[in-house]
């Protein structure tokens, strides 16, 4: 991530990437997620997300509904949050 961005352009990037997935189901996953707990996001975190938004879509849901092991890099309480799956709404 480009040094010069400041938080709030990169949480704003962030959302924007979250929500333009390229499948429904994904930006409601990663989305929905994004929407659900960015506020309290500390710097670690927002880094953690964004990362994940690097990953292919597919690999990100398969962590997420627990189909795939999740890579160690992602593993951990924002992951925990993410398999919980309460923040998607259809």
């Amino acid at each position: 991530m480009p040094q010069s961005l400041t938080k709030p352009a990169r949480i704003a990037r962030a959302k924007f990437r979250a929500w333009h997935r390229g499948t429904r189901e994904a930006d409601y996953m990663i989305g929905g997620f994004f929407d659900r707990y960015h506020e309290g996001w500390d710097e670690a975190e927002l880094v953690w997300f964004e990362a994940l938004l690097d990953e292919d879509d597919v690999d990100v849901m398969a962590w997420a509904l627990g189909t795939q092991p999740t890579p160690p890099e992602f593993d951990g309480p924002l992951m925990k949050a993410m398999q919980k799956l309460d923040y998607v709404t259809i």
